[in-house]
C-alpha cells in the first residue's frame, strides 16, 4: 500500500480515536459524595447552626452526635418517695459523665478559666445560665429543637424571660432535680448509691486540689460516673419546698432565687454525696466546684 495512503488512514483513525475518548469522558459517572446518605450515616451539608458570632449559642463548627463526644444511658421510669408523696419520673436519657472541658470547647468555642488543665476534666466555673446556653448550642449543632426559650441575653449570660420546653423531644437540657436523683440512685434505695461499700471507690471528695478527669471511679448501677463528688452539678429546678402530693414528672417551683445543685463536689464531705442531698446556688453563681451533665427526654 502507498505510504501516503497509509498515512492518511492512520491520521483518520487517530482523529476518530480522540473523538471517541472525548465523548466517553463527558459521560463518565462518579461515585456519589455521600453514598450512605439515604441510611442517615452521613450528615448533609446543611446546618441549623447560626452564623451570628454574637450569638452565645453559635460555635465555630458542627458537632457530630457521636458517643465519642458523650455517652448516654436510658434511665427507666421510676419514682422518688418524699414523705407520703410519690414523684413519678418518665423514661429519659442522661450522660454517663459530667460535661468535659473538651466538649464544652468544641461546642462553645472557648472555656472559662479552669482550676487545672485537661480536656477530660469536668468543665467548671460556669453559672447556671452558661450551662443552659451550652445545652441550646449543642442541640442546635445536632440539628434538634432547643429546650430553653428566652428573649435576650444580659451580663454574665443572664437570660431574660426564660422558659423550658420539656416537650421538645431529644432537646439537650439539664436534668430536673428528681430525674437527677433517680439517675444517681441507679435503682437503689440506700443513702448512697454504693450502699455500704467504701465511698472512696466511687467518689472523689474531701480534697483541696480541684477536680479530676471524669470516670476515674466506679460507676453506679446505671453506668453513671461521678454522681457523687468531683464537681457538684446544676439541675433545672428552682430551689423550693417539695410538694406533699403525688406528681408525675415534677419540674420544681415555678419561681425562686436559687437553682438546685446536686451531687456534692471535690471539696465536700461524704454527707454531701448522699443521693437525696440537695444544695442551692444563685443562677449567676459560678465556682470551681460546680459543673453539670446533660439530659434529654425520651425520643
Amino acid at each position: 500500500m502507498d505510504r501516503k495512503v497509509m498515512g492518511i488512514m492512520f491520521l483518520s483513525f487517530f482523529a476518530a480515536l480522540l473523538a471517541a475518548c472525548s465523548a466517553s469522558g463527558g459521560e463518565e459517572t462518579f461515585a456519589p459524595q455521600f453514598p450512605d446518605e439515604d441510611e442517615g450515616t452521613v450528615k448533609s451539608s446543611g446546618s441549623n447552626v447560626s452564623s451570628d458570632s454574637a450569638d452565645p449559642e453559635s460555635s465555630s463548627g458542627a458537632v457530630e452526635d457521636s458517643t465519642a463526644l458523650m455517652d448516654w444511658v436510658v434511665v427507666p421510669a421510676a419514682s422518688v418517695t418524699r414523705g407520703t408523696a410519690t414523684y413519678s419520673i418518665s423514661t429519659f436519657e442522661i450522660t454517663t459523665t459530667e460535661v468535659t472541658r473538651g466538649l464544652y470547647t468544641k461546642v462553645m468555642g472557648s472555656v472559662p478559666q479552669q482550676a487545672n488543665e485537661g480536656e477530660d476534666f469536668p468543665v467548671e466555673n460556669v453559672n447556671w445560665y452558661q450551662s443552659v446556653l451550652f445545652c441550646n448550642a449543642y442541640s442546635k449543632q445536632l440539628g434538634r429543637d432547643t429546650a430553653y426559650v428566652y428573649t435576650s441575653v444580659g451580663e454574665e449570660s443572664y437570660l431574660k424571660d426564660l422558659s423550658i420546653d420539656y416537650a421538645a423531644k431529644g432537646a439537650i437540657r439539664l436534668p430536673t432535680e428528681n430525674e437527677w436523683e433517680v439517675a444517681a440512685r441507679g435503682g437503689t434505695t440506700s443513702t448512697y448509691y454504693w450502699g455500704t461499700d467504701e465511698a472512696k471507690k466511687y467518689a472523689y471528695y474531701a480534697q483541696s486540689k480541684g477536680p479530676v478527669a471524669v470516670a476515674q471511679y466506679l460507676p453506679n448501677e446505671y453506668g453513671l460516673y461521678d454522681m457523687g463528688g468531683n464537681v457538684a452539678e446544676w439541675v433545672n429546678d428552682w430551689y423550693g419546698s417539695y410538694e406533699n402530693k403525688d406528681i408525675n414528672d415534677p419540674t420544681g417551683a415555678e419561681t425562686g432565687t436559687n437553682r438546685v445543685v446536686r451531687g456534692g463536689g471535690w471539696s465536700d464531705k461524704a454527707t454531701a454525696l448522699a443521693s437525696n442531698e440537695r444544695d442551692k446556688k444563685a443562677p449567676l453563681y459560678k465556682g470551681h466546684t460546680l459543673g453539670f451533665r446533660l439530659a434529654r427526654s425520651a425520643k
